[in-house]
């Protein structure tokens, strides 16, 4: 027996159904504070002449206390690839070579001002070893709104000025500059069980210009579990002669989620 129906068994059987309602208002009042996607998980096998694995899990929470939304994202994806090397003297080895090794990290504060009205402090930390910036870190400030606010249709924005620092990994060089910082979150409801999502962040500095877009989705099994399509571009304008600008990522997970 659940902890919610034990606790209005005893309601039932002892009080009229006035007083029983509001007893239930009460512990409804109760509901945890936690809320997001929770976890996202994808693994990908291929075994035979060669072997490729690949993994990116994600976790985004929010936690609200009053008049503040505190809030948490992390990603993670990695990948390698294991094949045949023949060598010269006709000798044959396994080798496994790593293709893909990035983590980000963030964590924001929103104070709330209203319906739909908000200041912002946000930090992000991101390290990538196949990016010519193997290591950023940023952190801004700013004001956040909703444009669009329908039935199905949900947009989001923050905008707002910050610092970033980074890492270059090509010439061993530290950088700190300002940014001017933009997220646009959309959110359209398709049907009742399938959802498309779609976030942009822009951080642009004088010497780079970082964009990352997450678009996806997402179709509900259940109250808690869904599966999401996803596909992510991300972009630096400024990057060494032989690394491309955009990168691109298409994932296939599945999605626990708070109610």
């Amino acid at each position: 027996m659940s902890l919610r129906v034990s606790l209005f068994l005893p309601l039932l059987l002892c009080a009229p159904m006035a007083a029983w309602a509001d007893d239930a208002s009460d512990l409804a009042a109760m509901t945890s504070p936690w809320s997001g996607s929770g976890g996202e998980l994808g693994f990908a096998s291929a075994h035979g002449n060669s072997t490729t694995e690949s993994f990116n899990g994600r976790l985004k929470l929010r936690y609200t206390d009053d008049d503040w939304v505190h809030s948490m994202d992390l990603f993670g994806l990695r990948s390698s690839a294991q094949y045949t090397q023949t060598n010269d003297d006709g000798t044959t080895n396994r080798t496994r070579q790593t293709t893909a090794n990035r983590y980000t990290a963030g964590a924001g504060s929103a104070l709330q001002l209203g319906e739909h009205r908000q200041l912002t402090a946000t930090v992000r930390h991101e390290r990538d070893d196949f990016a010519t910036y193997d290591r950023q870190s940023s952190f801004g400030l700013g004001y956040g709104t909703r444009l669009i606010d329908g039935e199905r249709l949900i947009l989001d924005t923050q905008i707002g000025p910050g610092v970033r620092r980074s890492h270059n990994a090509d010439t061993d060089e530290d950088r700190t500059g300002l940014i001017g910082r933009g997220l646009f979150d959309l959110k359209f409801a398709i049907t009742e069980n399938t959802e498309l999502v779609n976030s942009l962040l822009v951080e642009s500095g004088s010497y780079n210009t970082f964009a990352q877009n997450d678009f996806g989705v997402s179709v509900s099994m259940n109250q808690h579990f869904a599966l999401k399509a996803g596909w992510q571009a991300r972009h630096n304008s400024d990057v060494a002669e032989d690394k491309r600008k955009t990168d691109t990522l298409t994932t296939m997970n599945v999605v626990y989620s708070f109610k």
